[in-house]
């Protein structure tokens, strides 16, 4: 599809590395600056689906630029610039190996290890007697180890310090921010009618060793939003919550038959899906920032996202 990024193969002034992840790409600059560009592509299960979603990447990348601003007292983030819809220019920094999720609510992954007879996630308790979207009576921090390729794995606060992957201090620091973050993005979310079910956060250190918030946050790719309204009754009555996130591609890919395992081929997903798709993640930027969304100009997208980078290195 002519009109999203799937992959980019740029070449800028003082380029020293290139990263391309599930669905950022990631220019190292005179190794002090990263250029973030936030694709099109869309990933479930760990698994980068074969098509992009029109729009997603500058969805993404506005809101997570939104958030960036909006948490910048609670602790320091790598963003310097947005040159781009799709871009994002900030500090470097070396990442931790873990990322940091926090759960509200009894959903996605935490749902199905509970309903699979499981009490503990990552070392933490989960009640008994809870039903699906339920909310947990406090948040429950539930690590997962950064994989570079596969599959993220669920992690204990021990297992981490054990594996000395943070050290005992920093780890902390990351509970804390990670707690007042959330607390910060449910405040916004509720404004807005939404409820932040869980999100998580990645975090490193900038080359003056201050813990800082890294890549995005509180978007449909990390976060998991439901309407506040008739969140209760729909509770009551035992129906599925209304969400916006990106569970109903992997509810649409199971029943598809694809849930990432060996053997499993990826369902085809035709454009009038692929345009859905976009028009749910509008609707989530519309509804979690208060702004209309304004569509870039996707005639000659990779042109444009490349001359806005260059246009502000030089």
């Amino acid at each position: 599809m002519g009109n999203t990024i799937l992959k980019t193969d740029f070449n800028f002034p003082g380029q020293t590395n290139v990263y391309h992840g599930k669905v950022r790409e990631v220019y190292t600059i005179n190794n002090d600056k990263l250029v973030m560009i936030v694709s099109d592509r869309i990933s479930a299960f760990d698994v980068v689906m074969p098509k992009g979603i029109p729009f997603k990447g500058q969805v993404l990348n506005q809101i997570a630029a939104k958030f960036l601003d909006a948490t910048t007292d609670i602790v320091p983030n790598w963003k310097i610039a947005t040159p781009d819809p799709m871009v994002t220019v900030g500090k470097f920094c070396e990442p931790f190996k873990v990322e940091m999720v926090i759960r509200g609510y009894l959903s996605g992954h935490a749902w199905r290890e509970y309903r699979s007879g499981k009490r503990l996630i990552c070392g933490v308790e989960m009640p008994d007697g809870m039903k699906e979207n339920d909310k947990f009576p406090e948040p429950l921090l539930t690590p997962t180890t950064k994989a570079d390729v596969g599959h993220d794995e669920d992690i204990s606060r021990e297992e981490i310090l054990k594996q000395g992957l943070v050290s005992e201090e920093d780890y902390l620091l990351l509970e804390k921010y990670t707690r007042e973050i959330f607390q910060r993005g449910t405040e916004i979310a509720a404004d807005m009618g939404l409820i932040l079910v869980d999100t998580k956060y990645e975090f490193g250190k900038d080359k003056d060793g201050n813990i800082t918030l890294i890549d995005e946050i509180h978007t449909p790719d990390s976060s998991r939003y439901f309407y506040i309204e008739g969140y209760s009754d729909r509770q009551d009555a035992n129906e599925p919550q209304k969400q916006l996130s990106k569970e109903f591609v992997r509810q649409w890919l199971i029943t598809n038959g694809f849930q990432g395992k060996d053997g499993q081929e990826i369902p085809d997903m035709d454009e009038a899906f692929t345009d859905s798709v976009s028009e749910r993640y509008i609707e989530l930027y519309e509804n979690i920032t208060g702004d209309t969304f304004v569509k870039a100009d996707v005639s000659d997208v990779l042109s444009r996202v490349e001359k806005n980078i260059l246009d502000y290195l030089s």
